[in-house]
């Protein structure tokens, strides 16, 4: 077979024996580069004290890097669509590595801000997620849900391995020798793991009845919105979702810190959220695969509401882990579930794009929390009224996933009428 033979799309590239090398590349990807999502939240304290600020522009950083993150995310979401996955995980790896060695040198607390918000989050990670996941669609059909689950897992297996071997690397080398250290992992673990995502991706197949009736009701309006209208609703809801979720991921630490625990207490936690999170994710992609991704985003996100509300009465250090490891588990499937929506009622051609802009929008949510948790501390001493924030946000995000599948289940009515 020659060389072009080989790279040639193909309909049995669907579930391919590559496609599913293809997935484990892309969840190793997702995985190291998933760092800079989650080193900023484990430096927190460290970066607090050395530069003396306040818990709010403490947050700031992570506020900016998710910020990044979905700028960076819709903009190499356009670059795959028109040159491949290849062209933007090259890029985030090299802007990955020269942003940790910057702020590694970082002398000021402006200076960390944008260089977490501009090298590490919009030119670096960004990269290893939204577009990252909208390509492992492509590659998958009867499967799909299982697949984007797992590639989306892999910010989720970055925030379980990532934070206890940060919280040892700051304690023994200090957080700016650690910050240079992850940016040279991350350069030579990544470029030999991009070539085998060099391939175009195959031929999609066509849509099945479930998403032809939820794509062309209504004059080919989804659920009755204008595409773009709808993808703005899917984005809204994102932001208030991840608002919610961000409280305990981003505070968790400190939280625990303030409680007298210690960080590392509050870094086991994470860890332990985030190894819930990757078996929610599976069992959200399972259900997605037989519900749909509406319902599965329902599910998740009322059972994330539900476990929020856990936080405020229990603050012992026995409840706090098991409090983690169950908002874990209720949580690490909304987001994924996003990606199948999109992909059932949108063309196969625009998914980088629009999976990568619904996908950053939950990182704004993200940034947005943090933030928001951080100033609604510095104001209230605590954070009770922050966990009450985050509960308000998801429950609005409950309601507009009711919405949809109300339209939904009305489309699929009508569809069946006129067969």
């Amino acid at each position: 077979m020659t060389e072009a033979s080989a790279d040639s799309p193909d309909v049995a590239a669907i579930e391919s024996s590559y496609a599913w090398l293809r997935l484990v590349a892309a969840i190793l990807i997702g995985t190291i580069g998933g760092v800079g999502m989650w080193s900023v939240a484990v430096a927190l304290p460290a970066v607090q004290a050395e530069f003396d600020v306040t818990r709010g522009t403490a947050s700031l950083p992570y506020t900016l890097t998710m910020l990044g993150f979905a700028a960076g995310g819709i903009f190499y979401g356009r670059m795959a669509d028109r040159r491949g996955i290849a062209s933007p995980l090259t890029l985030g790896a090299l802007f990955l590595c020269g942003g940790y060695l910057a702020g590694s040198l970082a002398q000021s607390m402006m200076q960390f801000i944008l260089v977490q918000g501009v090298l590490i989050g919009g030119l670096g990670g960004a990269s290893t997620f939204g577009p990252l996941v909208a390509d492992i669609s492509l590659w998958f059909g009867r499967r799909r849900g299982i697949a984007v689950a797992l590639v989306a897992s892999g910010n989720y297996l970055a925030g379980a391995v990532w934070p206890p071997l940060l919280t040892w690397a700051i304690e023994a080398y200090g957080w700016r020798a650690t910050y240079a250290g992850v940016g040279i992992f991350c350069l030579v673990t990544m470029l030999p793991l991009v070539l085998l995502m060099r391939r175009p991706p195959p031929p999609q197949p066509p849509p099945s009845l479930a998403e032809a009736a939820a794509a062309l009701n209504n004059g080919g309006r989804p659920l009755g919105f204008r595409p773009n209208a709808l993808q703005a609703l899917l984005m809204f809801a994102g932001i208030a979702c991840c608002v919610g979720m961000s409280m305990p991921q981003v505070h968790l630490v400190a939280y625990c810190g303030d409680l007298g625990y210690g960080v590392k207490r509050g870094a086991e936690m994470l860890s332990l959220m985030f190894i819930g999170g990757i078996v929610s994710r599976l069992i959200s992609g399972y259900l997605s695969d037989r519900i749909g991704g509406l319902y599965a985003l329902a599910i998740g996100s009322t059972l994330q509401a539900l476990m929020l509300m856990l936080f405020l009465p229990l603050d012992g250090l026995s409840a706090l882990y098991v409090i983690s490891g169950l908002f874990g588990l209720a949580q690490g499937g909304i987001v994924p579930s996003y990606a199948i929506i999109v992909r059932e009622l949108y063309p196969a051609s625009e998914a980088g794009t629009r999976v990568s802009a619904v996908l950053m929008s939950t990182v704004a949510g993200m940034a947005l929390g943090g933030w928001l948790s951080g100033v609604i501390y510095d104001l209230s001493g605590g954070y009770q009224a922050a966990f009450l924030n985050g509960i308000a946000w998801n429950v609005l995000n409950v309601a507009i996933a009711l919405e949809l599948i109300r339209r939904s289940a009305g489309a699929h009515r009508r569809m069946a009428a006129m067969a």
